[in-house]
């Protein structure tokens, strides 16, 4: 509880000018520097009609009350009219935000009625307006904060924390593998504050966080397209926040299990993604006052009911159809007479049903246990896994004609049959009501067979509406067990999971809705941002600062204008008899050209130009899932069935039958205008809470581990508004700091200082010393505010600075000496206490001696007393120099040490230099040595070629002969032989040598080898003469050609073989 101070003009030339005064000794002390009284920001009303100021005084009483309250009375009067009439004027009739700004625009006429701010004082004025004053703490700090309440003459002020309150955009990056970041050590971490990192824990801590200090509904926005995670990032968020929550074990158990029976429900394989969330959800947790969790309640939109009976290629329907047929215990299967999913025509239509690494009756077998942990009776689990097993025999369900008309009729078989039992009703009941249509007319009911189409129509909605209508009973039963309690506060943590903007091959109606939600939510998140950022300044005292954004309102017009908007269009082509879907893409073309965000396209396709990128949409279907009707014959067939699920559905459906043509759960209308009516809901109820965003990015396609598709990742970022956000950040004053943050980091950079500064004054003065530029920077009540490239610049200096240490020379004179100084000081300071402590115990009992004596002679003790004070002083300043001297003798020791060390790691140096070179030398000499052993290996293969051609020519000579000498050919043919043998052999010794990890005695062994070589060429020679003249006598006449063009040529083989090499 603190005492409001009084506060200076509100102008910051005035702040800074008080500043200057106190630095010049002409400001007190114990007084803060002058702060605006409250923002002078143009957001809230035009300059002009802001001419005076109150004075804020706790007695109100004064005269400069009474006149500040006058004014403010008379300011009040003239400007509420005006911005009353402004917002009116700005009301656009189809938003969901109308409701928000109609109750806001009320709020305030009552509040004027009442007189609550015409007669308020200058202290109701400033809670009213929660604008800022400084306080001093106990402590003597002054601290600036918002007036609360007041009692008297005392107000309960809440002190700023200096955090920013634009909360963070948290990027969470789906890893396509198990992580172990997310355990229950990590969630003890963040609840012990043990780290502070990005994570999905943080942000929830700080969602709790703000609703318990400040008692306002949170929520956490989670987004990102198809396959990105936010499922994943969801269950983690309700895990944390049940940790913090603790207190109902099953509450906070049942909560975290809700994700098991949703998903089996409600996802699906997709070309996406293996478990794609098929309807969004709101899941709100409910806190008492304590801050535990008391309740919780999910709220579901757009359940995708077209995947039951239509899926495309390489996907698959939803997991608990194939969870059924895969894990169902032998008695359930043959209640159910239940076969394997390629046996259904539903399951089957898309070559799809098994996802890799997923075992889907383990999935199964878990879902059985997540029932009975929801106190699902064993009969209600039994009916309801007959809903599931009817809407897979009713599309095994076949027609066949019955006249040439093209009418048709159900077929008896087994899937007939099936279908009708599990449902609970007759199998030609069902057969009639799926063959044909009672019309009634002023002559009586008439009966309208079905042709094909119109028969598979009808069977494929009643399978869609019953599985519908099991997705919803399976959320009502799971919020009547998490029903909030009486403990409920209003208190509450929503968590958005709702599907991302999807663009694939062929965009239908489902595509549509998709991208038309995530348009809603993606212009939540720009006016988040925008209304944070321009309140911060705002709250901050920075005047004149506009905020800019992206806005994709011309997309939402696109949609939501009445009576030309795609809406609007498509909803009135419901009521033409003649419309379909090729006429509904023409009239779309027609009438939607002229938009920006439209493109008109080739046959029934068109384009929307969506914040995320274009999208081209097909009308195929598109008036049939738009109506989504159920014809009365099936209506009354499930009303008259045994089951009790089928009779509930059915009496839920003509219920709804008797609500308003404009209800949003009336069948009258159409699944758009339903959803579209749903999303405003859901959109007003965020608007009440403070958002905190999540923003799930999908790496690559092709959902693997540790791989990153850039252009996939940055399209990612620009579709989620994350790039947007940051760009309007860098267009306004990125780099904020605390001025207290500020001076810490670059407050020695100032020239002169002055100990009594406070953090702001050091904080102007450092910019004023660099010369920053007006416009470069905003000085606020807590922040400074700071263009892009300035903190580079101090940073680049302090880095300067810090480096070298010198700064310049004026500001580095005598401050070494100064140092010394005040480090000498230091030391003979503490010596003296501890001296004196230790010394005052000693004297106890030699004053207790002297009280005696001064009783008999006080005369003789005063002169005693005063020689002993200066015999103590004396020794204590003896002591102080032998402290000192030791000191600077131990400085000196050190000096030298140091020294030494030096002069020993120059030597060291040296040594390492000298070795280096001889290393460079030795490694010179290996070079070398290997260029020689590499000549003269090239050189002894020269001089063994012309022996490999003379033995070639012997041979083929040979070859010639032996036809008339028989057995002498082994003679050439062991000449041969032997010559490849050697030749082998001196190759392998020439390489042996030449190997660079041989050493220096390589040349004797290439010397013995030269040797070696002669001495066998020289014999060879001898072997090869003889064997060729034994061969020239029986060679014949042919032989002869032979000899002329090989033997002429011995002599320069010969002396070719001579030459030795060298």
């Amino acid at each position: 509880m603190l005492s409001p101070t009084t506060l200076a003009r509100s102008s910051l030339e005035e702040m800074l000018e008080s500043l200057r005064l106190r630095d010049n000794s002409d400001w007190p002390k114990d007084l803060p520097p002058a702060l605006p009284s409250r923002p002078p920001s143009r957001a809230r009303i035009r300059s002009g009609r802001w001419s005076a100021q109150p004075n804020f005084n706790t007695d109100s009483n004064s005269e400069s009350g009474g006149e500040g309250q006058r004014k403010e009375n008379e300011l009040r009067v003239k400007r509420n009219p005006f911005w009353n009439k402004k917002r009116r004027k700005d009301v656009n009739v189809d938003s969901p935000y109308n409701v928000v700004a109609v109750e806001g625009i009320e709020g305030e006429e009552r509040v004027e009625e009442t007189g609550v701010l015409e007669g308020s004082d200058n202290i109701g004025y400033f809670i009213e307006k929660k604008l800022r004053v400084w306080c001093r703490q106990s402590n003597g700090v002054w601290v600036s904060g918002t007036i609360h309440s007041t009692s008297g003459e005392e107000s309960f002020v809440s002190l700023a924390n200096g955090n920013s309150k634009a909360g963070p955009i948290l990027i969470a990056v789906n890893p396509f593998k198990d992580v172990q970041i997310n355990g229950k050590d990590i969630v003890t971490a963040y609840k012990q504050k043990a780290t502070d990192k990005p994570h999905v824990f943080a942000i929830a801590e700080n969602a709790y966080n703000e609703m318990m200090n400040d008692g306002v509904n949170q929520s956490l926005m989670i987004s990102g397209e198809s396959g990105a995670g936010k499922t994943e990032t969801a269950k983690f968020a309700v895990q944390y926040l049940a940790a913090l929550g603790g207190g109902n074990v099953g509450i906070e158990c049942q909560i975290l299990q809700t994700s098991c029976l949703l998903e089996a429900f409600g996802n699906s394989k997709t070309s996406m993604n293996d478990n794609s969330s098929r309807f969004g959800k709101l899941i709100e947790i409910h806190f008492t006052a304590a801050g535990k969790i008391c309740g919780s309640k999910i709220r579901t939109f757009l359940l995708e009911k077209s995947r039951v009976v239509q899926l495309a290629n390489g996907e698959r329907s939803y997991h608990i159809f194939y969870q059924l047929c895969a894990g169902a215990p032998q008695a359930l299967r043959e209640r159910l007479n239940l076969k394997m999913a390629n046996e259904y025509n539903y399951l089957a239509q898309s070559d799809c049903l098994v996802i890799n690494g997923v075992d889907d009756a383990q999935r199964f077998l878990k879902f059985m246990e997540t029932l009975d942990i929801f106190q699902i009776s064993k009969g209600e689990q039994d009916q309801a896994f007959a809903m599931l097993a009817a809407v897979l025999w009713l599309g095994n369900i076949s027609f066949h004609a019955i006249d040439y008309e093209n009418h048709v009729e159900a077929s008896n078989d087994e899937a007939l049959i099936n279908a009708a039992r599990l449902i609970g009703c007759e199998p030609h009941e069902l057969k009639e009501a799926l063959s044909a249509r009672r019309i009634q007319t002023e002559e009586g009911n008439i009966v309208e067979k079905f042709t094909m189409q119109q028969a598979i129509d009808a069977r494929d909605a009643l399978a869609k509406f019953i599985y519908a209508s099991l997705f919803d009973w399976l959320v009502e039963q799971i919020n009547n067990l998490l029903e909030v309690g009486k403990q409920h506060t209003g208190w509450s943590i929503s968590i958005l999971d709702i599907y991302g903007f999807e663009s694939i091959k062929k965009n239908s109606f489902e595509q549509f809705c998709i991208n038309y939600a995530n348009e809603r939510l993606q212009q939540h998140f720009n006016r988040h941002i925008f209304k944070l950022e321009q309140e911060e300044y705002e709250l901050d005292g920075i005047d004149g600062v506009k905020v800019d954004f992206a806005d994709n309102q011309e997309c939402l017009d696109l949609f939501e204008k009445k009576p030309i908007g795609l809406l609007s269009l498509l909803d009135e082509d419901l009521h033409s008899p003649d419309a379909n879907d090729a006429t509904l893409a023409n009239k779309l073309k027609q009438n939607l050209n002229g938009m920006a965000c439209f493109k008109g396209d080739k046959g029934r396709v068109f384009g929307v130009r969506h914040f995320a990128g274009e999208v081209l949409y097909d009308t195929n279907d598109f008036l049939k899932k738009n109506q989504d009707s159920l014809n009365p014959e099936l209506i009354e067939l499930l009303s008259s069935c045994n089951g009790q699920l089928p009779q509930l559905f059915a009496i839920k459906m003509l219920n709804q039958t008797l609500e308003p043509a404009t209800s949003l759960d009336s069948p009258n209308q159409s699944v758009s205008a339903k959803f579209k009516g749903k999303l405003f809901k859901l959109m007003q109820r965020l608007e009440k809470t403070k958002p905190h965003f999540i923003c799930c990015i999908k790496p690559n396609r092709k959902q693997l581990p540790g791989m990153y598709e850039e252009d996939l990742v940055s399209q990612q970022l620009r579709c989620s508004g994350v790039l947007e956000a940051v760009r309007m950040s860098r267009s306004g004053y990125p780099t904020r700091m605390t001025h207290q943050e500020f001076a810490d980091r670059y407050g020695f950079l100032l020239l002169e200082t002055n100990e009594s500064q406070d953090p702001l004054s050091i904080s102007v003065a450092v910019l004023k010393q660099f010369n920053m530029l007006p416009g470069m920077y905003q000085i606020g009540y807590t922040k400074l505010y700071l263009r892009i490239g300035l903190i580079g610049v101090l940073e680049d200096r302090r880095k300067q600075v810090l480096q070298t240490g010198k700064y310049t020379d004026e500001a580095n004179k005598g401050s070494t000496l100064l140092t010394a100084i005040i480090g000498l000081q230091s030391v003979i300071r503490g010596c003296l206490v501890r001296k004196h402590f230790s010394n005052s115990h000693k004297l106890i009992p030699l004053r207790s001696k002297q009280k005696l004596v001064r009783e008999n002679s006080e005369a003789n003790d005063i002169p005693n007393e005063q020689s002993s004070a200066m015999a103590e002083l004396q020794r204590r300043v003896v002591d102080a120099e032998a402290s000192l001297g030791q000191k600077q003798q131990e400085n000196a020791t050190l000096q030298e040490q140091l020294q030494q060390y030096e002069a020993k790691m120059k030597k060291m140096d040296e040594q390492l230099q000298q070795s280096e070179a001889k290393m460079k030398k030795t490694e010179e000499q290996l070079q070398q040595s290997e260029a020689k052993m590499k000549k003269t290996e090239e050189m002894l293969r020269k001089q063994t070629a012309p022996l490999q051609a003379s033995l070639a020519a012997a041979k083929k000579s040979e070859g010639s002969a032996m036809a008339e000498v028989g057995g002498r050919e082994n003679g050439v043919s062991s000449l041969v032989k032997e010559f490849e043998q050697q030749k082998q052999s001196f190759e392998d010794g020439i390489n042996k040598t030449t190997q660079p990890a041989s050493n220096m005695n390589s040349y004797e062994e290439l010397r013995k080898l030269k040797r070696r070589f002669r001495a066998w060429k020289k014999d060879y020679k001898v072997r090869l003469k003889e064997t060729k003249a034994i061969v020239r006598k029986h060679r014949h006449q042919d032989s002869d050609k032979t000899q002329k063009k090989w033997w002429p040529n011995r002599g320069k083989v010969l002396q070719n073989c001579g030459k030795s090499p060298s």
